[in-house]
Order: structure tokens, then C-alpha cells, then sequence
């Protein structure tokens, strides 16, 4: 997704929209984070926490920049993805150190198996992809093909 966040033009609405939107996380993970250092004795373990925390909120961000500025199917999921486990670990140490509750712990797993769902058919996704952008790279690159059979290949894509 890396080369996509590249090659896109940010509007100010967009920035604004992800800025706040950013933010508001950041915040609650902040927030949580606190809860958690009184809890946790191991510096290790916070500091693994935060480390998770700051890649999945830069993965939140690139993917909310990724589907703001092209509504694709493929942007979607990738949002459904991260947003899946963010939610998924938010309830993850919530119930773990915070409060437990067996309805958190269920759909911390949920969210999480959810989560690998919208990964996998992302990933398909993309793949099919990849294979037409190579499949329509090498008809165009071979001239001695007529413009019927194209056609017909582009249509079993």
C-alpha cells in the first residue's frame, strides 16, 4: 500500500478529516496506555505495547489516506483490516489488564478472526490484480496479437 499513499494528492479536507481522526486515537491510546503502565511492572511489555500501538495507528493512518482519496474495493478492506485490529487490540488489553469481561475477550477474538478474514481477501484481491496488470503488460507488449483475442483475454480476466 506504500506505493499507493505515494503517488495520491491530499486535500485539505482529507488532512483535516484524518488530523482529527488521528488525534482521537492517539488520545484514547495515550489514555490507555497510562491505565497500563500502573498496571504493568514489566518495561519490556509497555514498551512492546507502545511499539504495537504506533505501528497500528501509522497502519490506520495510511489506510484511512489510502481509501479517502480512492474508493476502491481493495482500499476497503484494507481499512476493514486495520480497523479490525486496532478494535481487536484495544478489548485485547482492556480485558487483559483494565476490566475482564468474557464478552470482551469474545470479541476481541472475533474482531481478530475478522480481522485475517478482510487480510486474506485483500491479499487475493491484490493478487489478481498484479496478474492482469502482468497478463495486459505482455499482450500489449506483443504487437503480433490481434485486437480480438485482447479482448476476449481481458474479458477471462
Amino acid at each position: 500500500m506504500i506505493p499507493k499513499v505515494k503517488r495520491i494528492r491530499i486535500d485539505t479536507v482529507v488532512i483535516t478529516y484524518l488530523v482529527i481522526v488521528i488525534s482521537i486515537n492517539s488520545y484514547f491510546l495515550y489514555e490507555l496506555f497510562g491505565i497500563l503502565k500502573t498496571q504493568i511492572s514489566d518495561t519490556t511489555e509497555i514498551n512492546l505495547f507502545a511499539l504495537k500501538s504506533l505501528s497500528l495507528l501509522a497502519l490506520t493512518f495510511m489506510s484511512f489516506v489510502v481509501y479517502l482519496n480512492s474508493d476502491t474495493k481493495q482500499s476497503i478492506l484494507f481499512l476493514f483490516t486495520v480497523l479490525c485490529f486496532v478494535f481487536s487490540d484495544v478489548l485485547h488489553y482492556v480485558s487483559s489488564y483494565y476490566i475482564y469481561n468474557w464478552s470482551f475477550s469474545m470479541l476481541d477474538h472475533t474482531l481478530h478472526i475478522t480481522g485475517l478474514f478482510f487480510l486474506f481477501n485483500f491479499l487475493i484481491g491484490e493478487n489478481r490484480l498484479r496478474k492482469k496488470q502482468l497478463v495486459l503488460e505482455r499482450i500489449t507488449s506483443n504487437s503480433s496479437i490481434s485486437k480480438e483475442s485482447i479482448l476476449t483475454l481481458t474479458r477471462q480476466l
